[in-house]
């Protein structure tokens, strides 16, 4: 479908990994789009499909490529008139050049935006351990000259059951707590602010913690508004 040179640019979401995330990116962006009525927000196409293979296990060698699965998504999305594309999955984009491949449209890249959004010259990093794996945030940080600090081995383990207890349904004071108790280690090494590099930890609430939260999800937001011509 085409669009009248004066309409902001649709945004095509490649959701579903998780549900929750997905729905929270779509919140915050009409949250944050300029409208007092219906016609002026964002024309946005979603593809919530939870049956993409496992991102870390695949970066570990332990599961099926989800390259294929995403690529087939973002041609879904242009097909249906997308003018860019977004994926509210941190992991998900050590797979952004099979999704790019596959695609004329430009498709944001949620880790560039982040790094970018740091403002700190030393960064915690909240992430999952095929995230982490992958050196996503490290290529991107170093990029800018900033300095990394990642989670010991036993918070990383306790960082992958906070997302899987989100990824469940779970939340409330004791995801916050933990959360907040890896923050406070991350700091004691050197942070000065962390970045919620996981779509699921986007969810948890930020006050409290004794550094600067930098939310990935707001990043992919603010990256998407901009490009859509907003």
């Amino acid at each position: 479908m085409s669009r009248q040179a004066s309409q902001p640019g649709t945004i095509g979401i490649l959701g579903g990994m998780g549900p929750a995330a997905t729905v929270e990116f779509f919140r915050r962006l009409v949250a944050v789009t300029p409208a007092a009525i219906d016609q002026a927000h964002l024309r946005i196409l979603i593809d919530n499909n939870p049956y993409v293979p496992d991102r870390t296990r695949a970066i570990f060698g332990q599961g099926e490529d989800p390259g294929p699965a995403l690529a087939e998504m973002a041609k879904g999305l242009e097909a249906a008139g997308a003018d860019l594309l977004t994926m509210p999955c941190n992991t998900g984009h050590a797979f952004l050049d099979a999704i790019r491949s596959a695609v004329r449209i430009p498709v944001i890249d949620m880790i560039h935006e982040t790094a970018e959004a740091v403002t700190a010259t030393s960064i915690g990093l909240l992430s999952t351990t095929g995230t982490l794996r992958s050196a996503l945030y490290h290529r991107a940080c170093e990029a800018r000259g900033l300095q990394l600090v990642v989670p010991t081995e036993a918070d990383q383990q306790l960082v992958m059951d906070i997302i899987g207890r989100i990824k469940a349904g779970g939340s409330g004071v004791s995801v916050r707590e933990h959360t907040a108790g890896i923050v406070r280690r991350l700091a004691a090494r050197g942070a000065d602010a962390v970045i919620a590099g996981c779509t699921e930890l986007s969810l948890i609430p930020p006050n409290g913690m004794v550094i600067p939260w930098v939310d990935a999800l707001d990043c992919l937001v603010q990256a998407a508004i901009r490009e859509a011509g907003i």
